[in-house]
């Protein structure tokens, strides 16, 4: 990544050892003084002559730790839902309480979905900020000798572990560490009112975690399978072909792995794979409502498997016990009947359970109070089968949804106009419910923007689906100061500022709706039947019969596996690129003449943009992508450069402040020609791989442009380097709780801080707080010789 023999003798010179990352920092740089004993380094240990390079040096070392930190002045907004929820009745309002409770217990999966000192991290700040608050630590703080500059790094770092559930980011899946000295955090952990009260047990749990805490070894850095990164969807030793084997071994018993974890062992050289159900129930037998268990121990492909209950299980018995509590508030029987069936999935471990809560879900139209729980996103699995779990619950902004419903209604006009044929359309739209909603309860590792559920294929292609936008979420996560735009023309910075908001709201309809809900499957089921005709469906792309289909228990996550996100959430933003242009699109949205053609350059131009912005979330060394929508938008961006004729310009320069800098332009004349021909191109090539199950055809094609190298037009891996200078923090959310008082409940909220967000989360769980932090410190330990 840096160049050649001489900048190897620098390193040398300034005593840095290299490493494919370009030097591997000592201890105390992983610490938080990279900067002070750098520029120490450059000025002073550094031979006259190579102290320019040497500050080049430093100057890239600062951009390359700067990843792994979260910086003091980051973004936090609190997500304001008060309004919305003052409107709800009584019984509205104990029904959006007792999801939220089932949410944010069933959320603490995810510290166990992340990395396996996460939980004991989490357990620690919550056993320091329950005795304490943020501001009651601060002086304690000042008397162990912290800066206030370290302190504050301290409260993002907790932060910022509360926000993502884990200490790896879940936007991009790097680990973030904290920016202190490690001893100056374990000093402010001893001071600390529970280390006092308790020195053996905070001893104990500082000695867990923090070695990892800290540490920043190649393989740590971010999430991954094998030697790529850490995962504990996985036990340490699984490899790529384990995962697959897996997979097969799932389809062959109709087993879904939205809700497992492999975990493999040797038996006399043996290799023994153990499949691990979420369930609050640990017996492995058939139990009540079950004709018979799926659990057992099977032989396949000359390799032992065993499918056992209880993953999670103290968190899943919570998650359960709070659904029952909401189903007594449930306003309709579709509600119920979802309620149970999400209970009994948690407490059984049935995925086939959750698809019939689903169904119901999707016949529950219009509801004032809207929510939606269990393993639901694949993202962060490796492999792309595994689902995170999440919870939300969210009331529907009115206005806004009547926007989100005339799309809605224009869907059967709209889905005609895009580039594939007929027949590789669904049979029927199925008009889905869109409500724009205020979230009340987001629970999991990040918060969306925009939703479209179930992931079930087998139910969205014949009975439907729901999307939501959520509109407190775009209101604040979103906002931009002009000083913080990068890689923008000043021309276009404050057209930008006033369209953006818009742009995105149009974006996100026509993302989720047109694009999660278009495209058909071609499917041979288990009794041979298609359901389309083999011999009058043409390939566009080959001008021959179709010859590739899905067979049997096949979905699309598990046959396109570790590109299935990327490539889906490329296919639904082309889908939105192309249908803005659409007038009658604009319109529903209020947008008319001047305004909706502004609307649709500020969205191509956030589109080319996020592109660029993609490169923090490529790893070079591994040639990996680490956020399936930043490599979508880097692929969109390299499929507009190819395009030509002058559409999308990519230039590097200099910046107003002597360091690399990137300019982009859009030539808005060109969008509805040149631009448009490409993404229809394009979009068409995706929808016949997807359609067809060509996975080698589709891998091939997706790969080609999600390649970045330092050949060609354009030196994406430099450029890489800019935008990790220029990068500016994502935002993190802080959400409310509620709490009942008497026979009603109460919203409780919090600053937009890091101290707000941190006693979020403390009293979040205080009614069980001992219990609970030992049941995840339980269920840590027990998993950690799993890791090695």
């Amino acid at each position: 990544m840096y160049q050649g023999r001489t900048m190897f003798k620098i390193f040398r010179a300034c005593k840095m050892r290299p490493t494919r990352m370009g030097f591997e920092p000592t201890r105390a740089e992983h610490n938080g003084l990279a900067v002070h004993r750098l520029n120490h380094s450059a000025t002073s240990s550094c031979a006259l002559p190579f102290r320019r390079l040497c500050t080049s040096v430093t100057f890239r070392l600062k951009m390359v730790d700067s990843q792994y930190y979260l910086p003091n002045d980051i973004g936090i907004s609190a997500l304001d839902c008060s309004e919305a929820f003052r409107l709800l009745s009584p019984q509205e309002k104990m029904y959006a309480h007792y999801l939220s409770r089932a949410s944010w217990y069933g959320g603490l999966v995810v510290l166990l979905q992340t990395s396996p000192e996460s939980a004991n991290i989490f357990v620690l700040l919550q056993r320091i900020f329950r005795k304490q608050t943020p501001a009651q630590l601060e002086q304690v703080a000042t008397a162990a000798g912290l800066s206030s500059e370290e302190y504050q790094a301290f409260l993002v770092y907790a932060a910022g572990l509360y926000a993502n559930m884990g200490n790896y980011k879940s936007f991009g899946d790097t680990k973030f560490i904290p920016n202190l000295p490690k001893d100056k955090l374990k000093a402010l952990v001893w001071a600390s009112q529970a280390f006092q009260e308790q020195p053996a047990e905070m001893e104990a749990l500082w000695d867990s975690c923090s070695c990892l805490l800290y540490s920043l070894e190649n393989r740590q850095k971010q999430l991954g399978l094998g030697d790529k990164g850490i995962t504990t969807y996985f036990s340490g030793n699984c490899c790529l072909e384990d995962a697959e084997l897996a997979q097969k071994f799932l389809d062959s018993k109709k087993l879904s792995a939205y809700n497992t974890r492999l975990f493999k062992k040797e038996d006399g050289g043996k290799a023994c794979y153990e499949v691990r159900l979420a369930s609050a129930v640990q017996k492995d037998c058939a139990v009540d409502g079950e004709c018979e268990s799926c659990c057992g121990s099977f032989s396949f492909e000359d390799k032992e498997f065993t499918v056992k209950r209880g993953d999670y299980s103290r968190v899943m018995e919570k998650v359960c016990y709070y659904l029952e509590k909401a189903r007594a508030y449930a306003a309709n029987e579709n509600q119920r009947k979802m309620l149970e069936e999400y209970t009994r999935s948690f407490t059984l471990g049935s995925i086939d359970a959750h698809k019939e809560g689903s169904r119901y879900w999707i016949k529950d139209k219009g509801p004032i109070v809207e929510s939606y729980i269990g393993f639901i996103e694949s993202y962060r699995d490796p492999f792309g089968s595994r689902g995170e779990f999440e919870g939300f619950v969210a009331v529907v902004n009115k206005a806004m949804s009547e926007r989100f419903a005339k799309l809605v209604s224009s869907a059967e006009v709209l889905l005609p106009e895009l580039p594939w044929p007929q027949e590789f359309e669904k049979d029927a739209f199925l008009k889905p419910d869109f409500t724009s909603l205020d979230v009340l309860t987001f629970a999991g590792s990040g918060i969306p923007a925009g939703i479209n559920i179930p992931n079930y294929d087998d139910i969205r292609q014949t009975e439907g689906f729901k999307n939501v936008s959520l509109g407190n979420v775009l209101a604040v996560a979103y906002a931009t100061q002009k000083e913080k735009l990068t890689f923008l023309e000043e021309g276009d910075k404050d057209l930008f500022i006033k369209w953006k908001g818009p742009s995105f709201e149009v974006q996100v309809g026509l993302h989720e709706l047109l694009g999660h809900g278009s495209g058909k499957l071609f499917v041979q089921d288990d009794m041979g039947k298609f359901n389309f005709d083999q011999s009058k469906v043409i390939n566009p792309e080959t001008g021959e019969p179709v010859s590739s289909w899905y067979r049997g228990s096949e979905t699309w996550d598990s046959k396109f596996s570790t590109i299935a996100s990327s490539y889906e959430e490329c296919r639904a933003e082309c889908v939105g690129l192309y249908l803005c242009l659409n007038k009658q699109v604009l319109s529903i949205f209020g947008h008319e003449g001047q305004d909706a053609d502004d609307v649709v350059y500020i969205n191509w131009l956030s589109m080319v943009r996020a592109g660029l912005l993609g490169l923090e979330f490529y790893t070079p060394e591994s040639k990996r992508w680490r956020q399936a929508h930043m490599q979508a938008r880097f692929v969109i961006l390299r499929v507009l450069l190819e395009a030509g004729e002058g559409l999308v310009g990519l230039e590097e320069v200099t910046g107003e402040d002597g360091k690399p800098d990137a300019q982009i332009t859009l030539d808005r004349s060109k969008i509805p020609t040149v631009g448009k021909n490409a993404i229809h191109r394009f979009l068409c090539k995706l929808q016949v791989f997807k359609s067809t199950a060509d996975v080698e055809g589709g891998r091939a094609f997706y790969d080609k442009y999600s390649t970045v190298s330092d050949t060609g037009a354009h030196n994406f891996l430099r450029l890489r380097e800019t935008v990790l200078l220029r990068k500016e923090a994502r935002k993190m959310f802080v959400q409310a709780n509620t709490r009942i008082s008497g026979d009603s409940v109460e919203l409780v909220e919090y600053e937009g801080s890091a101290a707000g967000l941190i006693r979020s989360f403390t009293e979040r769980f205080q009614d069980d707080a001992e219990q609970l932090e030992s049941g995840l410190l339980e269920l840590s330990k027990q998993d950690a010789p799993c890791w090695c």
